[in-house]
């Protein structure tokens, strides 16, 4: 068993018994931080694995928790089965945008401001949609939190803590086994150089969407999170521009393109937006964006100083290695 394994082993270890030593307000900080996690590692499919920059990736996970949401509030349809709606549902939009953008060779930056566009003109629309609440927004009944529902996704916040888990744990299993195969490769190779790509004979089209596709729908899961976990939703919270930032700076700071880096960025990031929060409101006063303040301050030391992220540096400190592909 290699060191990493071992590493990965003992973390995951120490996330199974936390919940016995934290609190209800420690709890749900570790929630925020295996959601971040999961939504940060699907992201980092696309851009990570694949090169295509998304920074309007809260459409997916907007479109996941509405359509679960809708069809338990007015169909009464349990969460288990509409989970594999609003997948399907964030699927079909990303295969839209994809399609419209690699079709017509947009690329790069472009390629950003257009899941810019789609995820604006979604939340306005959606800010327009009374059937589903429009800006008053839309609410879930909320069952008996002594429970543990998983049909409905209604009960304890410790079930809630232990899905996310699980779900940050299953995803990580299905990264690996991507970058590992023939697909995986596929990826990197236009991630490098989409020119030489297509010129080795690689569909770079196909490869682009279905990268697009799936990161889609697995962020259309974590919606589904999102929804029944909070129990509201909001177009402007749902589908923001700030919620899409927040996504995708976990796997920055922790490591683009690396299956710890997402993790590793969250656990970073959340515990230090969280503990600014309550510093400042223990001293008296609240100030407006100081979480966003330390995101941003977050991101330029990284920029500056760890260009690959915290954990390649890491994984050199702690004498792992350079790894596979990544690892």
């Amino acid at each position: 068993m290699s060191r990493q394994a071992i590493l990965l082993g003992l973390l995951l270890a120490a996330f199974v018994v936390a919940p016995a030593f934290a609190g209800p307000y420690l709890l749900s900080v570790m929630v925020v931080v295996m959601y971040f996690a999961y939504v940060g590692q699907a992201w980092n499919i696309m851009m990570g694995f694949a090169g295509q920059l998304s920074l309007g990736h809260t459409i997916y996970v907007g479109l996941g928790a509405y359509t679960a949401a809708a069809l338990f509030v007015h169909f009464g349809i349990p969460a288990i089965f509409g989970l594999f709606a609003a997948a399907a549902v964030a699927v079909a939009a990303g295969s839209i945008i994809g399609a419209l953008g690699f079709r017509f060779g947009v690329k790069g930056v472009y390629f950003a401001l257009l899941t810019i566009a789609f995820a604006e003109f979604t939340r306005i629309l959606f800010e327009h949609f009374t059937a589903l609440g429009g800006t008053g927004g839309l609410f879930l009944p909320v069952g008996s939190r002594d429970s543990f529902d998983l049909i409905h996704l209604r009960g304890h916040p410790l079930m809630f803590y232990y899905l996310i888990l699980a779900m940050c744990v299953g995803i990580f299993l299905l990264c690996r086994k991507l970058l590992n195969s023939r697909l995986g490769y596929t990826w990197l190779a236009v991630r490098e150089d989409q020119d030489a790509a297509a010129a080795l004979g690689i569909n770079v089209f196909r490869a682009k969407l279905t990268a697009v596709m799936l990161s889609a729908g697995l962020t259309a899961l974590g919606g589904v999170f999102f929804a029944f976990y909070y129990n509201n939703l909001f177009p402007n919270q749902a589908f923001g521009m700030n919620r899409s930032i927040e996504i995708i700076l976990a796997p920055i700071v922790g490591g683009l393109g690396t299956l710890f880096g997402p993790i590793l960025g969250a656990l970073i990031l959340t515990p230090l937006g969280e503990g600014i929060t309550a510093a400042t409101e223990a001293m008296g006063f609240k100030a407006a964006g100081i979480k966003q303040l330390c995101y941003g301050l977050s991101l330029l030391a990284i920029v500056k100083f760890l260009p690959e992220g915290v954990w390649p540096w890491l994984r050199l400190r702690l004498g792992l290695g350079d790894g596979e592909e990544g690892e």
